[in-house]
């Protein structure tokens, strides 16, 4: 099947594309193009414009300052892999892309792209949720920030208003120690249950900060704070993690799907927060398969 047809229109500054977001109802932005371009090939979706922002230069940016790291929409998911900077200060969204589709679909998508489709699996939203993730959304009356967890509403809906488009997200810079792990049934699927963790280490092993997220687990990506508080301020033996997975495991309301049941995904939800969080505490930067 291929798209209905559809005006296009591309833009080359910011102002323009916000101008024609506010003059045309039924628009859909092009960035990447990984999820739209699919969905727009199934009919999923009919708008009358596509507006392609991929020449917007100034969404390009990526940028540290004061513990917060800035990234524009239009950085692609090969970029974060590959970043020195992404490397330094926020290690964790690096290891996240990489489990990101293949080589191709990281050349092409975009981080604004991966906020704004708000895919309950994705693996971006989740890294940045757990570095306290905010949103940087503008139109022609203003620009505003949302934090993460507001702005993702349900699978596939977001805080975002018609006449609104993604500039950029912002993460705080958490290069101690973090951990990312999926299930997937083969290799570059979607995750079944997806994990992510930051946090500081003592010198005696004791965890003293720690934020893990969950992916595919409930109608968005989700922190499971009460688990990460159980293990904070402790080793992380046998009997401390035992605990924090059954707790883990009450934060979370997965569903059954073609990929897994609602059981299996909460088995999987535990397993991979005790992986993590494990991961984390040997060692700087790791990812588990």
């Amino acid at each position: 099947m291929k798209a209905a047809a559809v005006a296009y229109r591309r833009v080359s500054t910011l102002p323009e594309a916000l101008e024609l977001l506010a003059g045309n109802a039924d628009t859909r932005v092009l960035s990447g193009g990984q999820s739209l371009l699919p969905m727009l090939n199934m009919r999923l979706l009919r708008p009358d414009v596509l507006l392609d922002i991929a020449g917007l230069a100034e969404l390009r940016t990526m940028r540290e300052h004061d513990g917060v790291l800035s990234l524009g929409a239009l950085v692609t998911y090969r970029e974060v892999e590959r970043s020195p900077l992404i490397a330094r200060a926020a290690p964790l969204l690096g290891q996240a892309v990489g489990h990101v589709g293949d080589l191709q679909v990281r050349n092409r998508g975009t981080v604004g792209g991966s906020i704004a489709q708000a895919d309950p699996t994705a693996e971006l939203p989740l890294a940045c949720l757990v570095l306290g993730g905010r949103v940087t959304v503008a139109s022609v009356r203003d620009s505003r920030q949302v934090p993460l967890a507001d702005f993702l509403l349900g699978p596939y809906e977001t805080a975002l208003a018609g006449d609104e488009l993604v500039t950029g997200v912002q993460v705080s810079t958490w290069p101690e120690r973090s951990a990312f792990a999926e299930a997937t049934r083969r290799h570059n699927d979607f995750a079944i249950v997806s994990a992510a963790a930051a946090g500081v280490v003592g010198a005696d092993g004791r965890i003293e900060q720690l934020s893990v997220g969950l992916g595919g687990v409930a109608d968005t990506v989700l922190l499971a704070p009460r688990a990460a508080a159980a293990v904070t301020g402790q080793r992380p033996d046998e009997e401390v993690l035992a605990a924090a997975v059954e707790i883990c495991q009450t934060e979370i309301s997965p569903i059954s799907d073609i990929r897994a049941s609602a059981d299996y995904r909460r088995h999987l939800a535990g397993e991979y927060f005790r992986r993590v969080v494990l991961e984390l505490c040997r060692g700087e930067g790791a990812q588990v398969a």
